[in-house]
């Protein structure tokens, strides 16, 4: 197993509930193409963690590498409704981006 896992797996017994443990977790399973463990890392965080915006993001880019574009759209517009209400406005801009490039309808830069 790889040693960064490792330590963030050893955090996470110390902390279960931190939603940055889980999401870093996810996050090294996804750079090791771990893809099973990222999904489930994933669906666990927007099922427990609502409210941490950055998942939303990260999983749609995640889901359209998999070729699951109807899945990766539902998490943008979830990201989206979520960002909104917590008034952050740059998650909202970067998920709304992400949306309309699944789309077609524009470059995420715009």
């Amino acid at each position: 197993m790889n040693e960064r896992l490792e330590q963030l797996q050893e955090l996470l017994k110390e902390s279960p509930q931190d939603p940055f443990l889980h999401y870093a977790i996810t996050m090294e399973h996804v750079k090791l193409e771990n893809k099973d463990a990222a999904l489930l890392g994933f669906e666990n965080m927007v099922s427990s963690f609502t409210d941490y915006v950055g998942t939303y993001y990260h999983f749609g880019k995640f889901l359209e590498k998999q070729q699951q574009l109807e899945r990766a759209l539902e998490i943008y517009q979830q990201g989206m409704q979520i960002a909104q209400s917590k008034r952050n406005m740059h998650a909202l801009g970067e998920l709304r981006g992400a949306y309309n490039m699944a789309l077609g309808e524009e470059d995420e830069d715009d």
